[in-house]
């Protein structure tokens, strides 16, 4: 017994040897172009980029943009990402521009509206504002509403800078300028570029990593003038306390890296420390 064979599988098998005898075709008439006279290999130059012997691409940049019949996975590229990372940077420049005096504050989106966490973080918004100075928040619930919050009912800017994660957050109702970001580190440069100093509020991982760039950036001078201030003795005790007695002791870090850094638990205080250089 013989095994039949369906004539449409040998139509669609000569179809595909077709199309890969153009394709080596096209490849081979491109290099034999891009070979320049008196030079034993292809090569081609596509903007900044030399190609050469086998890296020598079928055809131009304008033929495979305008080709339709392209695949479209294209946009999940690295230099289809970097325009999209071009587009938040000019996004965030673009809406932070005119913004004027601001100061960064960050905290938890876990605090509860009740607390009295969440209470510091309505004050120190408030206080802010009435200083003259914009109140920048990633934006979310919690603390950083609290200081949205605040920063509203004093009648002035309140910036908030969201981030897209895999469960959705938004922007809370008293934001007054939002921004949302793709990419964490284009939205880092916008907390760091458009403010003069941080208040930290009680907070977790997220909280952490936005403090301790901001101590790495004025530590190694990449920003200047920065005060940075962690609200709430009890909370910020402890990670000061091992800074100093771990970190400092052990020479992980200089004696005078203990003052990059202030703690309180006095509103007042901790507006003008970090408001102070900017007056």
């Amino acid at each position: 017994m013989t095994d039949a064979t369906d004539p449409r599988d040998e139509a669609a098998r000569g179809a595909a040897t077709d199309e890969e005898w153009q394709d080596e075709a096209v490849a081979a008439a491109a290099a034999a172009e891009a070979r320049p006279e008196g030079r034993g290999w292809p090569e081609r130059h596509t903007g900044p980029v030399i190609r050469r012997r086998g890296q020598v691409l079928a055809g131009t940049t304008d033929q495979r943009l305008l080709d339709s019949r392209g695949p479209s996975d294209w946009v999940h590229s690295d230099p289809w990402r970097v325009l999209r990372i071009q587009s938040e940077f000019v996004e965030g420049f673009g809406a932070l521009a005119e913004l004027g005096p601001a100061v960064s504050v960050f905290g938890s989106a876990r605090t509860a509206p009740e607390s009295r966490e969440y209470e510091a973080g309505v004050r120190i918004g408030r206080a802010l504002a009435e200083a003259g100075f914009a109140v920048i928040t990633g934006g979310g619930p919690g603390a950083m509403e609290a200081a949205n919050r605040g920063a509203l009912a004093a009648g002035g800017i309140s910036v908030g800078l969201g981030i897209e994660l895999p469960f959705e957050q938004g922007l809370n109702h008293y934001v007054d300028i939002g921004v949302n970001f793709r990419y964490f580190f284009v939205r880092k440069t916008m907390f760091v570029k458009y403010a003069s100093g941080f208040v930290v509020l009680p907070g977790g991982f997220g909280t952490l990593d936005e403090l301790f760039e901001a101590l790495t950036l004025v530590q190694t001078k990449k920003v200047t003038r920065f005060p940075i201030v962690l609200f709430g003795t009890e909370y910020w005790g402890g990670l000061a306390s091992w800074v100093r007695s771990t970190l400092v002791a052990q020479g992980k870090a200089s004696p005078a890296d203990l003052e990059l850094f202030h703690v309180t638990d006095d509103v007042d205080e901790a507006v003008e420390l970090v408001t102070k250089e900017s007056a």
